[in-house]
């Protein structure tokens, strides 16, 4: 489908895609384009489809009771599946192509519960049309599990995803973009419970400190952290410096930076290019 097309086609054929996909199990976790994809997906096929929550320590559990509560707020079914990707030492130690093995452990889960219920057919996640031009080794794991991606389908991009979530009445439509924990922490080191404990506490500290849009970026025993640029001069104020660092020194970090640049998604993805041009070649 052409991306040039009005919105309102684009809604009309994702509506499309999913009659034809249905029943369906939704990777759901309650993130703005999982959130579109599985409301979406309930408005077209209403019991014929499930929304799946992979339940780890790489998810916050802010987002998982607040994915549990948008699922309850519009009605439609959801379950909580455990994924046990970290009993994998390919994703623990955190090359560029973790995410694959997140992904590929998630859709081995979905693929495991389709055959538990045999009524549904099809597996979908929430990969938007603006994704392609990014980093996303999950893509991979998807293509080789034949998960179907209805939002890249119609050709809505992230700014589309939002106005419909916006007009569905999704809370989470003007959400910051959200990852899961193991993406915080620096290529090459190992990702443990223990790390994604720690940076999980700190993200809850800048959060109760009023911070809306931010990452704790895990170098070791430096923590980078990265407040959106809107943010910044109240992050800078030497009374809030004093409080971020009573904060989060308790949680092990020798040492606490803030990065000048800012908040920016992707931070990471540089030194996983770097990592991958050798495989490239």
């Amino acid at each position: 489908m052409s991306a040039e097309l009005p919105l309102p086609q684009k809604q009309a054929h994702l509506r499309e895609i999913l009659l034809a996909c249905g029943p369906v199990l939704v990777a759901y976790s309650g993130g703005v384009d999982s959130a579109l994809l599985a409301h979406a997906a309930w408005q077209a096929l209403d019991r014929r489809m499930l929304a799946i929550i992979a339940d780890s320590p790489s998810l916050p559990r802010r987002h998982l009771r607040d994915a549990l509560a948008l699922a309850e707020a519009h009605g439609f079914p959801c379950r909580v599946l455990v994924t046990s990707e970290l009993e994998n030492p390919e994703y623990r130690r955190n090359g560029a192509d973790r995410c694959y093995f997140c992904k590929d452990e998630l859709f081995h889960v979905m693929e495991r519960e389709l055959v538990r219920r045999p009524e549904f057919r099809t597996l979908a996640y929430g990969l938007n049309a603006d994704d392609l031009s990014d980093f996303r080794p999950g893509r991979a794991a998807a293509e080789a599990h034949g998960v179907r991606a209805p939002l890249q389908e119609a050709a809505l991009g992230k700014a589309e995803v939002r106005e419909l979530a916006r007009q569905a009445g999704l809370a989470v439509w003007d959400r910051p973009a959200s990852a899961c924990l193991s993406s915080r922490i620096a290529p090459g080191i190992a990702v443990t419970p223990e790390v994604l404990g720690r940076i999980e506490q700190g993200e809850e500290a800048l959060e109760q400190l009023g911070f809306r849009q931010f990452r704790l970026r895990y170098h070791g025993e430096l923590v980078r952290l990265e407040i959106a640029p809107s943010e910044l001069s109240r992050a800078l104020d030497l009374e809030m410096i004093a409080r971020i660092r009573t904060a989060l020194r308790p949680l092990g970090f020798r040492y606490v930076t803030l990065d000048l640049e800012g908040y920016r998604q992707g931070a990471m993805n540089p030194a996983v290019e770097i990592q991958l041009r050798p495989v490239l070649k």
